[in-house]
């Protein structure tokens, strides 16, 4: 392992998992074990955003039983091995950004969000792989990683709210 990787698994959280679009950092992921929760962080560059866990369930209920013209993919998070899910994922409070006269409804976050989820330790950690997709006012780019997840102490978040996730 690089030692940057071991300064910042040291740190609390594992190494970042940086996601490129030419030169240009269009998200940075990481991944930390804090007490009894999984938290995935994602920073965004700047003019970058990506989406919320229940940006489709949000959708529907916006649109109310119409047809979307546009539908932006929604953030996963794959519990990796060592690791069980023990209740429902949180996430930083979403921003807006539908466009209704277009019937484009979709939520995410500009800057930093985080996905939180309570789990139980059922053997040694290693990963955890998010599915995402990052934009900007003219490109979108498809994102599927795996992260390191580290071990560090319990923390407090922004504000988080549950994820309502598809039946």
């Amino acid at each position: 392992m690089k030692i940057l990787g071991l300064l910042l698994m040291a740190a609390g959280w594992g190494g970042p998992m940086e996601v490129r679009v030419d030169d240009e950092v269009c998200a940075t992921y990481e991944a930390k074990l804090a007490g009894e929760e999984l938290v995935v962080r994602v920073k965004l560059g700047k003019g970058w955003h990506t989406f919320a866990m229940d940006n489709a369930v949000r959708a529907a209920e916006a649109l109310k039983g119409r047809k979307a013209l546009g539908m932006d993919q929604p953030t996963r998070v794959t519990v990796g091995e060592g690791l069980t899910v023990n209740g429902g994922w949180r996430q930083t409070v979403p921003v807006d950004f539908s466009k209704p006269e277009l019937r484009i409804f979709t939520w995410g976050y500009e800057g930093e969000a985080v996905f939180v989820v309570p789990v139980k330790r059922v053997g040694e950690v290693g990963k955890v792989g998010v599915k995402a997709q990052a934009c900007t006012a003219s490109i979108c780019k498809n994102i599927d990683v795996k992260v390191e997840v580290a071990t560090g102490p319990a923390e407090s978040w922004p504000k988080l709210e549950a994820v309502r996730l598809p039946d």
